[in-house]
């Protein structure tokens, strides 16, 4: 017996407030927050749990797997059971896994809590695209997508630096432990004050999760991204395609049958969500590449200290708050040019970092600054660019496949700039592997922006 989506149930309200994307983009910000501040507390967590190299790895890996795996899956559960109940479970579980990974006595235990850290992070994300999606619509629209982009840079740029000071502060004691722990307040009075601000909503009753095809999908994405962060020989990613391939084919099949798909076919007939997908996913190449070898270079190259080059990024998340801001109104009038201009500019930001790798620290400004201007012109209208054309009933499962090419984008940047900047080390000093590292990307920002042409001129 096959079931065919129904309207979206539950309709948002037409008088939203602004209270709702204030806890949608709580949840946002402490997950993001988390991806890129344990970076700096690794050294103290090597000491004080004593964790190997193999630990140590997984601390930072493990979160990046589950949710690059379960982004999809959590979408497609946030269209069929509730996109506000998802949020919910979603940030509750993260705050519990919070929890655990401040507390963990072992290494073994700190793993097992960013791995549900990940998978929670996988349940609410999507949520939150998705419900801004289809509660905001004109002007306000705009201006909650441009929010999103300021808590989305608030959470990148400045982890490191966050992650700094809260250790350096050293509250009750608690060292790094902080960096987790400080998020069980902040997840627990989002989640009480979700249920009462944040709209409900769905696009189908009667459907059933596809299984199959959450399986498929599940073990394709697994043999793309654990190889990445893993350090395996990139020809590993070649897995893949078996599961993938079966996971489109029963996609298609299950569609024709008027089945519930986990991801719609018809979502790719709109070409603006295809190539914006392929955009997300080429300028992530960029974004969390560039966030590795800039603290590479700031600490081993410069010997600064985490907090001294977390401070560093303050010029960065400068450039980035105030083109964030502009960035709606600027997309809404220019469209797809925003990011064409955007990639461009942050383009020039490596160049000219490129230019004073070699110079004292203080000619890093110029660049960081530019290059945060630029993705503050990116980061901000793509997603409301990306999904404009998404009908609402599919809007959690579109926001899932968009969230799992931006973390696939990352993974494979990580892995290639990554390679390049160490195969760099064995011909010259850590400033002129920063250097290559960023003409490489340089070429892949120009090559963005030359992507970005093929989206559709609409506007967002």
């Amino acid at each position: 017996m096959t079931t065919t989506a129904a309207p979206a149930t539950t309709p948002p309200r037409a008088d939203t407030g602004w209270g709702a994307l204030l806890v949608l983009l709580t949840g946002t910000f402490v997950t993001l927050l988390d991806f890129f501040i344990v970076n700096v507390a690794i050294p103290s967590i090597q000491v004080d749990l004593r964790a190997g190299p193999s630990a140590v790895q997984w601390v930072v890996a493990g979160f990046g797997l589950a949710l690059a795996a379960g982004l999809i899956t959590g979408g497609r559960l946030g269209d069929l059971y509730g996109r506000r109940r998802l949020y919910v479970i979603g940030l509750g579980l993260f705050t519990l896994a919070s929890a655990a990974c401040g507390l963990a006595p072992t290494a073994g235990v700190l793993v097992g809590g960013r791995v549900v850290q990940g998978v929670a992070a996988a349940l609410l994300m999507p949520q939150v695209l998705a419900i801004i999606n289809t509660v905001y619509t004109g002007d306000r629209r705009s201006r909650a997508f441009s929010a999103y982009g300021v808590a989305v840079g608030l959470g990148a740029v400045f982890g490191q630096l966050i992650g700094g000071l809260l250790i350096r502060a050293d509250v009750a004691g608690l060292g790094w432990r902080s960096i987790f722990l400080i998020n069980v307040p902040i997840g627990a009075a989002a989640v009480a004050a979700a249920r009462r601000l944040v709209p409900g909503s769905r696009s189908a009753t009667g459907a059933r999760l596809d299984l199959v095809g959450t399986v498929l999908v599940t073990i394709g994405l697994l043999a793309i991204v654990y190889p990445l962060v893993a350090g395996e020989p990139a020809d590993w990613c070649l897995a893949a395609l078996p599961p993938l391939a079966a996971f489109a084919l029963h996609q298609r099949r299950l569609a024709a049958q008027g089945g519930a798909p986990l991801v719609n076919p018809r979502l790719f007939t709109d070409s603006s969500y295809t190539v914006g997908v392929l955009v997300s996913l080429a300028f992530q190449l960029t974004m969390a590449s560039f966030f590795l070898v800039l603290a590479l270079y700031l600490q081993d190259g410069r010997g600064l200290s985490a907090l001294a080059s977390g401070l560093l990024f303050v010029p960065l998340g400068v450039g980035y708050l105030v083109t964030s801001m502009l960035s709606g109104r600027t997309a809404a009038r220019s469209g797809r040019r925003t990011l064409t201009i955007g990639t461009l500019v942050v383009a020039a930001g490596y160049g000219l970092l490129a230019l004073a790798a070699d110079a004292p620290i203080g000619w890093l400004v110029p660049g960081l600054t530019v290059a945060g201007a630029g993705m503050g012109f990116v980061v901000a209208p793509l997603p409301s660019i990306v999904l404009a054309g998404v009908s609402p009933r599919h809007a959690a499962a579109a926001s899932g496949v968009l969230s799992t090419a931006q973390q696939a984008g990352n993974a494979i940047g990580v892995a290639l700039i990554g390679s390049v900047f160490y195969h760099a080390l064995d011909a010259g000093p850590v400033p002129h592997a920063f250097t290559l590292s960023l003409d490489v990307l340089v070429a892949l920002g120009v090559a963005v922006a030359v992507l970005v042409r093929l989206l559709p001129h609409r506007a967002a």
